[in-house]
């Protein structure tokens, strides 16, 4: 399948600047050995043929590109993935262990060790055939009303999509409390787009969709004409449904999210939705109170839901289950399933292998389980501390940048530097870890452990509504590569798996680890401060702190920003959405800027070392560009511009360098350079 590399403009070599000193080599020397390289980066990954200011991506990674292959497994292939596939081998280990321990009944390591071989034994998988699936299935074929097509979608077990989905969140208001919320949902495709686009391969798409539902079907005995009429109807519903859904970029608004009901008020908004039914189904009878996400898609859904014939909906909820399960029933199933979200979505060649499979299943049914063997054995607390303190140091950094706007009132700057100061940093591993005492594990009964361990989870969100928030609760397991930051709690979560190279090293030269984890760190802290999470206040109460004059700056800025994303085109007529990616490119311009002071900052006016032939400015931002190195099927590719609100790769790099005035000196950009801006269209937030 073709392969998407990024930009690919071409031009000639600009020769680094600056000679090594002795006294950096020394250091250099004495220092223990980097993960990559002599001190933090793979010099050799560089095409130097490319200037920087034409393609700073290419230029930082074009050798790479040219010689790295997406493995056959993945539909990408970035820093991120690397770093996955590293703990998923770790974690194979600790279930590979644990699956042959012989520990007691009801521990932890039994779980997760009966859990992971569950999954493994496709001969009892395959020996069972549909017999696991019959009872849902026959409970969908029996329902006689949309009263019971509403239960089932309600029902923790059966995990089926619905078209007004039920959840339990946090209170973007009352950051003491648990709400239900009410959002759509309902599709199999990822995006509204992927249903209403008529140009380039989206009716193809859709073809090929409503051929894999057909054979779906066919695998679980309908005859072809009944199978293909049966996804025909399905895709004709799920288009109806795409119809009444909000734009992606318009679901990020925080303000327009946040609709408070009553429950007479909720079902006076979607009359049609036997919300009785579905909340009784969802064990949430006395629920009261309700956040509605996208007010204005509510009635029109229910009616669609009222409108359509019960034999659709059952036609509709049979193919779903059937996609949700069909890694736990007989492999035609599961390589259907594959053949089209992995292949025809996403261009990846391969399934992935059953035991990698295998460590996602249990990762998601009891991720905090393996997660207290995983720091044990993994996750030294050196590093806690060592982050703990470049958190620190970007706190100082955002600290001395906010009291410098200049387009922001004194009134603002106090509430921002309270919300500043009030930062939480969680770094590597929970403090306390989940009970999983509740959830039955069968070593026997993969499909089973699925559906209990889906119930234990709803039942633990459900009992949350009667207390108190847990602001110990994390929402990422240790061994997870990535992090985020929560606007309600006011907090920023690294997993100790993201804590390796070439993010973090305790052994690369300040400048890399500045570069890269500090970006990633800056970046996260930046959602406190962009389009959304800064409705937020210290408290994480969701409200409007800022003074009209500063709103109205920062909307300006922020505004320049979307318009250079829009104009970048990924593939042929498949621009970004500068709306849908602002946080995340708010998060990579102001978390790269305040990186860059807090690095500068440890020099105390001195000048950072040159280090083979490099500056530290010059390592400070090829360190970023190495974390955001990627490759991308065009299939992928798509996906993300369409459905993700992070920018690809190769624009997190080109896109944000191209607004810091220190990214030009350091590779002395002029104004014939592709990249260039000139002064007064670089857009500076923070």
């Amino acid at each position: 399948m073709p392969i998407r590399r990024g930009p690919s403009r071409v031009l000639t070599l600009v020769a680094s600047a600056g000679l090594a000193t002795a006294a950096a080599l020394a250091a250099v020397a004495a220092r223990p050995h980097a993960v990559i390289g002599a001190f933090g980066l793979d010099l050799g990954g560089r095409d130097l043929s490319v200037r920087p200011g034409d393609d700073f991506f290419r230029y930082a990674s074009g050798h790479w590109l040219a010689t790295e292959s997406i493995p056959a497994d993945r539909a990408r292939w970035n820093a991120f993935d690397r770093l996955r596939e590293r703990s998923a081998a770790d974690v194979h280990s600790i279930l590979e262990a644990a699956a042959a321990s012989g520990a007691p009944a009801g521990s932890v390591e039994r779980k997760i060790g009966d859990y992971y071989a569950a999954f493994l034994d496709t001969g009892a998988i395959e020996g069972r055939g549909l017999a696991p699936a019959r009872p849902g299935l026959e409970a969908i074929e029996h329902a006689s009303s949309h009263e019971d097509i509403a239960r089932l979608m309600a029902r923790a077990d059966l995990q089926l999509p619905a078209p007004l989905d039920i959840g339990i969140t946090l209170d973007r208001k009352d950051p003491d409390r648990y709400i239900v919320a009410i959002s759509h949902g309902g599709l199999g495709l990822p995006d509204r787009d992927y249903y209403l686009r008529e140009d380039g391969n989206f009716p193809e798409l859709r073809a090929k969709y409503r051929a894999h539902i057909a054979r779906m079907l066919g695998l679980a005995g309908a005859e072809p004409a009944a199978a293909e009429a049966s996804a025909a109807r399905v895709v004709a519903l799920e288009t109806e449904i795409a119809k009444r859904h909000w734009p992606r970029a318009d679901r990020r608004d925080l303000d327009k999210v946040y609709n408070l009901k009553t429950r007479a008020e909720l079902a006076a908004l979607a009359a049609d939705y036997p919300w009785d039914t579905a909340l009784a189904a969802a064990e949430l009878e006395r629920a009261d109170r309700f956040m509605v996400v996208e007010l204005s898609a509510m009635a029109p859904l229910a009616a669609l839901f009222r409108a359509t014939p019960l034999a659709d909906w059952q036609e509709y909820l049979r193919y779903h289950y059937l996609r949700t399960n069909a890694a736990r029933l007989p492999a035609a199933f599961d390589q259907e399933s594959f053949a089209f979200f992995g292949r025809t979505l996403n261009g990846q060649p391969e399934l992935r292998a059953r035991w990698k499979r295998a460590v996602e299943a249990t990762n998601g049914a009891l991720g905090e389980a393996i997660g207290q063997i995983y720091v044990r054995e993994h996750f030294p607390p050196a590093a806690k501390a060592q982050m703990l303190a470049l958190v620190e140091q970007m706190r100082a950094a955002y600290a001395r940048r906010i009291a410098a706007l200049d387009w922001m009132t004194p009134g603002t700057k106090a509430v921002a530097q309270e919300k500043l100061e009030r930062f939480r940093p969680k770094i590597g591993y929970p403090d306390k870890w989940r009970d999983y005492s509740e959830l039955e594990v069968r070593r026997d009964d993969a499909f089973g452990n699925a559906e209990r361990a889906s119930v234990f989870d709803w039942h633990r969100e459900v009992g949350r509504l009667a207390k108190p928030t847990d602001r110990d609760e994390w929402l990422l397991t240790p061994q997870t590569v990535n992090a985020y930051y929560n606007p309600v709690f006011n907090e920023i979560v690294f997993p100790a798996a993201i804590l390796q190279a070439p993010f973090f090293d305790p052994a690369a030269d300040a400048a890399v680890n500045f570069g890269a984890i500090g970006g990633v760190i800056g970046h996260e802290m930046g959602h406190g401060f962009d389009d959304q999470g800064s409705k937020s206040d210290a408290r994480g109460v969701l409200h409007t702190w800022w003074a009209a004059a500063d709103l109205a700056a920062f909307k300006a800025r922020t505004e320049r920003l979307a318009e250079q994303y829009d104009h970048y085109e990924a593939l042929p007529g498949i621009h970004l959405n500068g709306h849908l990616t602002l946080g995340e490119n708010i998060g990579d311009l102001g978390g790269l800027t305040v990186a860059l002071d807090a690095y500068h900052a440890t020099l105390h006016g001195k000048a950072g070392p040159v280090i083979d032939g490099l500056s530290a400015e010059q390592r400070f931002f090829l360190a970023w560009a190495q974390v955001y190195r990627a490759e991308y099927r065009d299939e992928n590719l798509r996906n993300q511009v369409l459905s993700d609100p992070h920018s690809p790769d190769m624009y997190r790099v080109n896109g944000v360098v191209r607004n810091i005035d220190a990214w030009y000196r350091a590779f002395d950009v002029k104004p014939d350079a592709a990249l260039y801006l000139a002064p007064a269209d670089r857009v500076r937030i923070w």
